[in-house]
């Protein structure tokens, strides 16, 4: 696998720091997760739990050891500086500045080992105003206009159930390990990675920032329906909802003449895409008058026919139940040390000649504290 033979040093918590590290070790990295004796906070996350194993925390720390180190302890300490002398890593989501209080900073663990990479993930970032404060998910997106443009016009705000800012910040966090690691391969010299909630949750926002830019005016939540190009939402249908993804000219055309209204290609409201997203609520209307009149099944099948992009609105269920996603080996099983098989999500990224892949199923809390501080220790 692409990452055989680097160590990554996990001192991260909850689901920002530890989707980083997963995304490593599903790669091949060797990543040695760091716990206090009560174990990540996200042990407790639930219901669910799966036997005594929160289903949160299976879900992102697979391909992990576990290791129980006492920061209040000086005996511990200095096993984790045994240790972060010899990886290739270390990755926490502490508050900017704990660790360097703790005596293990990136100053302090980078001063004898200056090819060490220094990962940290938090809310606010290392620097600025705001480095000091406690940051989750809920905040960053409130404060990076995410929450603004999510859900309809005049309703309360609503946050995205997927945690986006924290599964961003990993992946950004996981892509600067990686472009520090290629640097470090050039040159033996590590670096530090700064990365953070709020950072992450804005680079998400390109398109609502282009409006803004744009036209000066904050851009309004829109429900389903896309900012740039339309009709590009959900439909209702008889029986419930599907979506409809026209980007371009061609597309519309065929649309319009799969659900037989050929005339609204040359209706001047809807002319061109610009006209279109100017006038989407009342093309809304239009498209919806027809897509009542059908199943969704009935209209997914039409339009796949006139090769319109559609698709269903599926719930979880329904998603590991689809034949192309269990063909796309998104659904896996391992073994895991005390329950036995359990689900994990597949890897996303298929790679040709090294593929990732799930080794081993996430660890029961300390699992591998006695093989690791002796195999560092000699």
């Amino acid at each position: 696998m692409p990452l055989d033979g680097v160590t990554v040093l996990d001192c991260t918590q909850v689901m920002a720091g530890p989707f980083c590290t997963m995304l490593l070790g599903d790669m091949g990295a060797e990543v040695i997760k760091v716990e206090k004796p009560e174990g990540d906070d996200s042990r407790r996350m639930g219901p669910p739990f799966i036997g005594s194993e929160s289903a949160a925390f299976l879900a992102i720390n697979r391909n992990k050891k576990s290791i129980i180190l006492d920061f209040k302890k000086p005996e511990d300490v200095k096993i984790f500086k045994n240790i972060a002398a010899k990886a290739d890593v270390v990755v926490e989501n502490f508050r900017p500045g704990t660790m360097a209080r703790l005596g293990i900073g990136p100053e302090h663990l980078r001063k004898d080992h200056p090819e060490l990479i220094y990962v940290s993930i938090s809310g606010f970032g290392m620097t600025g105003k705001y480095s000091k404060r406690p940051g989750y998910d809920l905040i960053a997106q409130g404060m990076s206009g995410m929450m603004s443009v999510t859900g309809h016009p005049n309703s309360p705000p609503v946050k995205a159930s997927i945690p986006l800012a924290d599964l961003s910040a990993g992946m950004f966090a996981a892509f600067g390990t990686l472009s520090a690691y290629i640097y470090k391969l050039k040159t033996g010299i590590g670096q530090i990675v700064d990365t953070s909630l709020l950072d992450s949750a804005i680079a998400l926002t390109p398109w609502e920032a282009a409006e803004f830019w744009g036209t000066g005016k904050p851009p309004a939540p829109k429900g389903s329906a896309h900012r740039l190009v339309a009709p590009y939402q959900a439909f209702q249908s008889i029986d419930g909802y599907f979506n409809i993804g026209v980007a371009n000219q061609p597309n519309f055309a065929r649309l319009c003449n799969a659900i037989g209204r050929p005339e609204l290609i040359q209706d001047l409201r809807f002319i061109d895409n610009p006209s279109r997203v100017v006038n989407y609520q009342e093309l809304e209307k239009e498209i919806e008058l027809i897509t009542k009149t059908k199943t969704t099944s009935e209209w997914l099948a039409i339009l796949e026919a006139e090769n319109v992009p559609s698709g269903p609105i599926l719930n979880m269920e329904d998603v590991f139940k689809n034949e192309h996603v269990i063909q796309r080996d998104m659904v896996q099983q391992q073994q895991h040390t005390t329950l036995g098989l359990v689900n994990h999500l597949g890897i996303p990224t298929k790679l040709s000649a090294t593929p990732g892949k799930i080794r081993n199923a996430a660890p029961i809390l300390g699992e591998h504290t006695a093989e690791i501080v002796k195999r560092f220790s000699s």
